[in-house]
């Protein structure tokens, strides 16, 4: 398969490619089991330095499809290719950042951001150097050696996203990073993960419930359909970055792709009601 992107006279390799993905789950009890079909047949290219993020109906297979591009499951049927090379294992280019925090409380900050590197082996002083580098990025250098009791929950994040950046990854797979931290908080985060991937050239795939973060932080915005998951729509966002919440909530192609999504989900939600009380 030619896993490649027109760029003018030139080829670009995806950074991520997803080829007729198909995952199927069983859900059983004592007396019988059920086969639920959670993805079927998804294909999905993003490019290099690509902020993506997915939003959908709840139990659409969102997470399942984060978690196969992880290859922390794998599909039943279809392929994943990272910069071009199909991997069906976890891989150095590829980070996860989870909702919940998934620190170590028994590690400080330093220590769980130096952990992804010394389990590979990294020298302690190279560890420690590139960990700190990521602690100051994420402006918690003076709580490096605070454990995550001490710490709030947007700081708690940091940590992790910090973990993440450590690691070199290319691609950040993130799963609802924000949501269990105030409005407040998620706001300086958004702007944060922004600069930071910006800088650092980071493809992103985020997913999100919320539709004013999906806008905001996108490059694209990947619609999931109802379940069986499949990519219902991909929306390019036309804004110029660097962005803040404040700044693009009048932006007439914030109200636009926002006012989009609303109408595509509000529609799935009015048929699945339906459907219910059928």
């Amino acid at each position: 398969m030619d896993n490649t992107l027109n760029a003018g006279a030139s080829v670009v390799t995806p950074a991520l490619e997803l080829t007729g993905i198909r995952k199927t789950f069983t859900l059983s009890d004592d007396k019988n089991a059920q086969q639920v079909l959670a993805l079927d047949g998804v294909d999905l290219s993003i490019r290099l330095g690509e902020f993506l993020t997915i939003i959908g109906p709840s139990g659409c297979g969102k997470t399942t499809l984060l978690r196969i591009m992880a290859s922390l499951i794998l599909p039943d049927e279809g392929q994943v290719f990272v910069a071009g090379e199909a991997v069906t294992e976890p891989g150095i280019k590829r980070a996860m950042v989870f909702q919940t925090f998934g620190l170590f409380p028994w590690k400080t900050v330093i220590d769980n951001v130096i952990f992804p590197l010394a389990v590979r082996k990294f020298p302690a002083a190279q560890a420690r150097e590139i960990a700190l580098k990521q602690i100051r990025q994420v402006g918690l250098e003076k709580f490096q050696n605070a454990y995550p009791h001490q710490l709030s929950g947007g700081m708690q994040q940091r940590v992790g996203l910090a973990r993440a950046l450590s690691t070199g990854a290319d691609v950040l797979l993130m799963d609802e990073p924000f949501g269990a931290i105030d409005a407040q908080t998620r706001e300086l985060m958004q702007e944060e993960l922004m600069r930071i991937c910006q800088e650092e050239q980071k493809t992103v795939v985020f997913i999100t419930h919320d539709l004013d973060e999906a806008v905001l932080l996108a490059d694209r915005v990947l619609l999931m359909s109802r379940g069986p998951g499949k990519v219902r729509e991909i929306i390019p966002v036309n804004m110029p970055r660097p962005r803040t919440e404040y700044d693009v909530r009048a932006h007439k192609e914030f109200v636009r792709v926002r006012g989009h999504l609303w109408q595509a989900l509000r529609n799935d939600l009015i048929e699945q009601r339906t459907e219910e009380t059928a």
